[in-house]
């Protein structure tokens, strides 16, 4: 029996259809000290046999295998893949399964169904001080299940430079949506099994370059269905005062910040205070009345611009930024005003801002939105702009530019769903350099709702929200047991985007933009836009290891 087995790099994807000989062997690589790698391990077992399945010893060996994690690549179902209009950037556009899923395999053996292309996903995460500096070689064996001799083996050649990444300056956001992990492992929110859900996911987060933070003041108003209300999650106690006041407590707000804190994060943006797409309505926010009793008091019915929600904001608004100053927050938090608004919503946005931002004197606001002229107008401090909107703002030459991009950037831009490429996950680092783009936010670390979150779902059989958006884009993650989050392919290509950006500064910092932003259009053979990049993946992991050469000269 031979197994046959090639390594390659991170960027292939795996289909069941796919076959070894399609897939470029990597031999080599070269990463610096505080680097996390990413590569596979292709096989395929052919076999005549009535028996499918077979169970194999497997083993790496290295001086580098301390810090290696071994995943299973599984297949989910995707079944809408993209929209009806796509790219050339696509690799299917038919339902199907996908290779996104990464299970820890924990034994030493695994099972492999003969005839069946499958894969293996080899991640090496630095300790603390770092990985050894020199040259390295990660093998990987497999062992027949009765026997000790080696079935198959394939290796790597790691050179591990003696430099570091600098320190993650990009601001970078993916929400985590609490309530999604009290609905999937059935948690009484607030509960201390809900804190250690939250915990942990806030670990991965931040594992993966996440340092800021979505903070739940309030239930967020976002991918709601008007007139319901998705599970409460709010972290401010509002009590009726039964004088026609209120009285707020944040003591579960303290909590969330000491968790996040702890973890790694830095910063943390407020949860919108006015409803999705049109700046409409107040949140959904629960009041304790004096008798005890608990009654929604804003919400869909609320109007924005009343008097009720003005004299809210009015008192609890100066009583928040106070308890931001006590920690030593200020230039930590930022404010949002409603999500996604449009030209149509322009009036509605410019009364929402006007009556906010009064009420947090020297804190700033931000938003996810496509439209320069709410920038212009000046209603929006941080504009954080749709990756395929973003020409305007870089021709006015926006200071501190953010970006994003959702189910709606599905033509020519950066993404990740599960039917494109992984290149086109990880091209955003060299993008957000070349560009000074000073944060990144997604809106889907763990959405596991429906569209307008009408009902749960469950994201190992529903990776589109129901068919409502592009397979992958609603999570990054996936809920494991004991509340520990699954990570995906695109988690991890994802982190090697940031990466990339932080070697790319690394190397500006020795030889300077100029000739850095050189190296980058000679070896893509073009000048890189957020709309056009070369479809290689060749050519930009080549840009990668001629950028790790450089530095390394600096080291010698």
């Amino acid at each position: 029996m031979t197994l046959h087995l090639r390594l390659t790099s991170s960027l292939e994807k795996m289909f069941h259809q796919k076959t070894i000989a399609d897939v470029k062997q990597l031999a080599t690589t070269s990463i610096l000290a505080n680097e996390t790698l990413s590569f596979q391990a292709q096989y395929f077992l052919p076999s005549t046999e009535r028996k499918t399945r077979r169970t194999l010893h497997w083993s790496v060996e290295g001086e580098l295998a301390p810090w290696l994690q071994v995943y299973q690549v599984t297949s989910v179902p995707g079944h809408l893949p993209c929209y009806n209009t796509v790219d050339d950037h696509y690799l299917t556009t038919e339902p199907g399964l996908f290779p996104d899923l990464l299970m820890p395999l924990t034994g030493p053996t695994m099972q492999i169904t003969c005839n069946y292309q499958g894969a293996l996903w080899l991640c090496l995460t630095p300790p603390p001080e770092g990985l050894p500096p020199g040259e390295h070689t990660i093998t990987l064996r497999f062992y027949e299940e009765a026997e000790n001799s080696v079935m198959s083996e394939a290796a790597l050649v790691v050179t591990v430079l003696p430099a570091t990444l600098p320190a993650q300056q990009l601001y970078h956001t993916e929400w985590i949506h609490t309530d999604c992990l009290a609905n999937y492992y059935q948690l009484t929110v607030f509960s201390e099994e809900y804190w250690q859900a939250v915990r942990k996911f806030v670990q991965s987060a931040v594992a993966h370059g996440v340092n800021m933070m979505l903070t739940p003041l309030f239930t967020p108003p976002l991918d709601t269905a008007p007139g319901t209300v998705r599970t409460e999650v709010q972290l401010i106690d509002v009590f009726d005062d039964g004088q026609g006041g209120y009285r707020f407590g944040f003591e579960r707000l303290a909590r969330w910040v000491d968790l996040c804190r702890t973890e790694g994060i830095r910063d943390f943006e407020i949860a919108h205070f006015f409803t999705q797409w049109g700046a409409a309505h107040a949140p959904h926010i629960a009041v304790q009345l004096p008798d005890g009793s608990r009654e929604p008091r804003f919400g869909w019915h609320t109007d924005a611009f009343g008097e009720q929600w003005r004299q809210f904001l009015s008192a609890f608004l100066p009583q928040l930024t106070a308890w931001f100053d006590e920690q030593g927050l200020r230039d930590r938090v930022w404010f949002h005003i409603s999500d996604e608004p449009t030209d149509q919503h322009l009036e509605n946005y410019r009364k929402a801002s006007d009556l906010l931002r009064p009420l947090i004197p020297g804190y700033r606001t931000l938003d996810a939105l496509s439209d320069y002229d709410f920038y212009r107008l000046g209603l929006v401090e941080k504009p954080v702009t749709a990756s395929d909107h973003l020409e305007p703002f870089l021709e006015n030459q926006v200071p501190g530019l953010w970006t994003y991009y959702c189910c709606a950037q599905y033509l020519d831009v950066a993404n990740r769903f599960m039917a494109q490429p992984s290149l086109r996950n990880r091209i955003l680092g060299v993008q957000l350099w070349l560009y000074r783009i000073e944060g990144f936010l997604h809106w889907g670390f763990n959405f596991y709702n429906s569209e307008l979150s009408r009902e749960a779902i469950d994201p190992f059989a529903v990776t589109d929200g129901l068919q409502a958006f592009p397979a992958g884009d609603p999570f990054l993650v996936y809920p494991g047991k004991d509340f520990t989050p699954l990570p995906s392919i695109r988690l991890k290509v994802l982190l090697e985007a940031m990466q990339d950006l932080r070697a790319l500064q690394c190397l500006e910092a020795l030889q300077g933009r100029a000739a850095v932003e050189a190296l980058v259009d000679d070896v893509m053979g073009m000048r890189i836009t957020f709309k056009a990049w070369p479809a290689d993946a060749q050519k930009l992991l080549y840009l990668r290891a001629e950028v790790n050469r450089r530095i390394g000269t600096y080291m010698e």
